[in-house]
């Protein structure tokens, strides 16, 4: 039997904490599908298509990874892939409450599916995608944060 997990996520930009859970992760579970959302609630630096794109290049290497745009309930895109369970990432505590919410949420929505936490290497536990933005687009060096290919669109979105 081989277990599959999603790593949901808007993912705008892709960071190396991102990259790090993904890579642990691939450890972990078979198959890992990282899940970039449309999520039209927000207004993302970057289209879905290029966010996939970006998400990709930085995970080239490993083989039981897929990256995938959808929309729609995460635990719903989950089912329709006959995968069981999704990972988040908790930098710090306060992430847990919001992710406790979606936990619950998500349990009494797909009770089949199950959600694993994981904790990001000291070394990427300060970075976020607005923060690696914010950086960009006031010309600061993002280089540590990102893989090569996101660090390029970054500097290309922002003309930096």
């Amino acid at each position: 039997m081989t277990t599959s997990a999603v790593y949901p996520g808007t993912f705008d930009p892709f960071t190396r904490g991102h990259e790090d859970i993904v890579r642990r992760a691939a450890r972990i579970f078979d198959r890992v599908v990282v899940a970039i959302a449309s999520n039209p609630s927000k207004t993302p630096a970057f289209a879905l298509a290029e966010r996939v794109e970006l998400a990709r290049g930085s995970l080239a290497d490993l083989s039981n990874v897929e990256v995938v745009g959808y929309s729609g309930l995460t635990v719903e895109f989950a089912r329709s892939r006959g995968i069981s369970v999704v990972v988040r990432g908790l930098r710090a505590v306060s992430d847990f409450e919001f992710e406790f919410q979606i936990t619950n949420m998500n349990r009494h929505l797909q009770p089949q599916i199950e959600t694993v936490f994981m904790v990001p290497t000291e070394k990427f536990t300060f970075i976020s995608s607005t923060l690696v933005r914010e950086i960009a687009s006031l010309g600061g060096e993002v280089t540590s944060f990102v893989h090569p290919n996101v660090e390029a669109a970054l500097k290309r979105r922002y003309g930096r």
